[in-house]
Formats: C-alpha cells, structure tokens, sequence
C-alpha cells in the first residue's frame, strides 16, 4: 500500500497525519508512506524526525476571503498542483489523505486529476477553504469534532501521538510529578499556551503567584521558548511553581497535573479528553471563533471550564479556578466526564478506513455522515483560510 499524506504548515495539520502514518504502519507494517508539505512549515522539522519521506511543493495561502486576491491564486496553484502531481507519481499513490493547509488543495486537485481515492479529514468545527473543496471532491470525509460543518462528514476523532493515546495519568501521575520536581501530595495545574506559549495566560498566571501559594497549589508552567531560555524554580513556602520554556513530553505533564488551564485548539481539547484532564479552557478570539467551538462540548458535558480571553484574570483564577483545583471530588468527576468526551482510537480506525477505502471496500457502515449539505451556504461566507 502507498499512502500520500497532506497537512502542512502547523502542528495542528502536521500531528494527526503522522499519528495516521504511525496507525498505518502498525496496521500494515509494508505500507509506503510520503508526506506532502512546503518549505515553510513545520512539517520540515516534524516529518524527518517522526522518520518519514517529506516531498516538497509551493505553498499555495488561499485569501480569507473572497477578494481580489482570489485572482493571483490560479497561477500560482498551477505550479504547486503539477508539482503535488509530480510527489503523487513518484509514490504511485493508491490514496491521498488530507488534513488541511497550504498543500491540500493542490493534494486534492493532483489526486482527482489521476483518478486517486481521496480522504478528508477536518479536525475543526469550521473548515478551512481547502478542506471544504476537498470535501467537495470525495464522499470520504471525516471529522475530529462531532459538529463539524462539512459536506459528507463523518465524526471519528483527531489521531493522536500512541504516547497520549495510551497514557495512564493516574499510574503515571507520582513518577511524572518527580520528573518536573513536583510534590506528590498537591493539586497540581499545568498551564500552557501552544507552542510559542500564550501572553496573556503567562501574564495571569504569575500575577496569581501569592493566590496558589497561599492555597497550596504547585503549578507547572509552560510560558512558550520566545518567553524564557531555561526552567525557573519560583518555589515559595514549600510550593513548587516550576517554569519552563517547553516540554518535549506532553504526556508526562498531562499525568502530573490535576486541571490544564490552556487555549482550545482541536489538538489541545482532543489530547486532554483522550487523557481525561480537566481544562480551564481560554480560547484564542481567532478566526470564526473556532477555538471556543472547540472546547463547548467538553465544558457543556462537564469535563472543563471556559472563560473568554478578555474576562481571564487573577479574581478568575482566585475565585473559580483555584477553589476547584482544591476540591478533589470535583476534580475527579470533571475528569471522568473529560473522558468520556475522549477517543483513544482515532488513529487507528481512520487507518482501517483510509486502507479499505484504497482497497476499493466500503467504508465503516456505522460511522453516521454527520450534515450532507451543512456547508453550502457556509463555503461562500468570510470564513478562515485554508492554513
């Protein structure tokens, strides 16, 4: 089997396709694997680490809107779509899978022009652009949200990294305290902000220093590696305030925490609900608002908390967040609804269906299509681009 895989430009794209290619080897260890991506994204530094082919082609950024703009894209769409044609014949691809960005659309077109089976998968509530032309171009389209506006979608989950995927916190949780210098006997919040960390979050935070301290509650934080160098150990009276530029293991911070006070993106909201973490969501006011979209059903089925940008502050996190991270029992039946929000299995059923789809088989018949037309009207409007 020869898998061609396009998602590039952010972690968000990036991750899930090589969570699919892992599922995909595991499944069927002979499975050929390319990665389609641009010179400007991440995928140049994730794909060779993750140990995988990476095929280049000119990034093609579609307009938020449509403009003007629009009118430059063709031209510039044409060298990527013979250059993505180029990738797609040097695998001799039985299938395509897309994830969104710069070099899905010319993935999609490339694909279509030589007959290849194509799949879909959109992580967020609001497609991009390049996803809603895709979903445009196969009946084989599935979703990492359960109200995903997307022609032909089908809700199955966001593969995630097997690391997070099988992550037992609770037996993991002393030994993951002590990797970070943390007491065992505390509640424990974990804060970060995405890969470049988050401002505001960073801000709030350690204004609300004295407030943990006082309460007893260590935190670990994670500010970003544009906003420090090297861990800083704030410990006072005896309570850990640990923080730190980055964390390479996500999973040993989700089993030491007790709540994440973090933004909402479809990986983040994914990760902590396949791990039953709490969240203290902040979501980024970006685009259609897709973040706060991203975390609702978790908040409304009771696995987390939301509170705008604007309104997080230091009487927030006195006033609601604090109080909670203290009362174990409300910690323990967030965490057991976060989980039930979760799929584990994400990866691996996207794989049996992207190899029985390449097969020519049917897909899963028990997977629902979620809204045929949801998105008609939706893809005409100032929606996001197509990173």
């Amino acid at each position: 089997m020869r898998v061609a895989l396009a998602g590039g430009g952010t972690a968000g794209h990036i991750e899930p396709a090589l969570s699919l290619a892992d599922a995909l080897r595991r499944l069927e260890p002979s499975t050929e694997i390319l990665c389609l991506g641009t010179e400007r994204g991440l995928e140049t530094r994730l794909v060779p680490m993750r140990g995988y082919e990476l095929g280049l082609i000119p990034a093609v950024p579609l307009p938020r809107k449509l403009t003007p703009k629009l009118l430059t894209v063709p031209g510039k769409l044409a060298g990527a779509l013979s250059a993505a044609g180029d990738q797609l014949d040097r695998l001799q691809a039985d299938i395509l899978v897309g994830f969104g960005g710069y070099v899905a659309t010319p993935g999609y077109l490339a694909a279509r022009r030589r007959r290849i089976p194509t799949v879909v998968h959109e992580a967020n509530p609001l497609p991009g652009l390049a996803n809603r032309l895709g979903a445009r171009l196969t009946p084989h389209v599935y979703t990492g949200h359960p109200h995903a506006q997307i022609r032909n979608g089908r809700f199955i989950g966001i593969p995630l990294r097997r690391q997070i995927s099988t992550l037992d916190r609770l037996a993991m949780g002393d030994k993951a305290r002590a990797f970070f210098g943390l007491r065992h006997d505390l509640p424990t919040l974990l804060i970060f902000g995405g890969s470049q960390g988050a401002q505001r979050l960073n801000e709030t935070a350690f204004a609300s220093r004295p407030y943990f301290r006082d309460r007893g509650v260590q935190v670990l934080h994670v500010v970003g590696p544009k906003n420090a160098d090297e861990p800083q150990d704030l410990t006072e009276d005896g309570i850990p305030y640990v923080a730190v530029p980055y964390v390479d293991r996500m999973d040993m911070a989700y089993a030491a925490a007790d709540v994440a006070m973090c933004r909402s993106g479809a990986m983040t909201c994914a990760e902590l609900t396949a791990v039953g973490l709490p969240g203290a969501f902040v979501p980024l006011a970006i685009g259609n608002g897709e973040q706060a979209k991203n975390a609702e059903p978790i908040v409304s089925a009771g696995g987390g908390l939301m509170v705008h940008n604007s309104d997080i502050s230091v009487e927030w996190i006195a006033g609601e967040l604090i109080p909670l991270l203290t009362d174990t029992d409300r910690v323990v039946t967030m965490s057991e609804a976060a989980a039930r929000m979760g799929r584990r299995d994400a990866d691996e059923a996207l794989a049996r269906e992207v190899l029985a789809i390449a097969r020519g088989d049917n897909p899963t018949p028990e997977i629902p299509i979620q809204d045929d037309d949801a998105d008609d009207e939706a893809f005409y409007d100032d929606g996001k681009d197509a990173r």
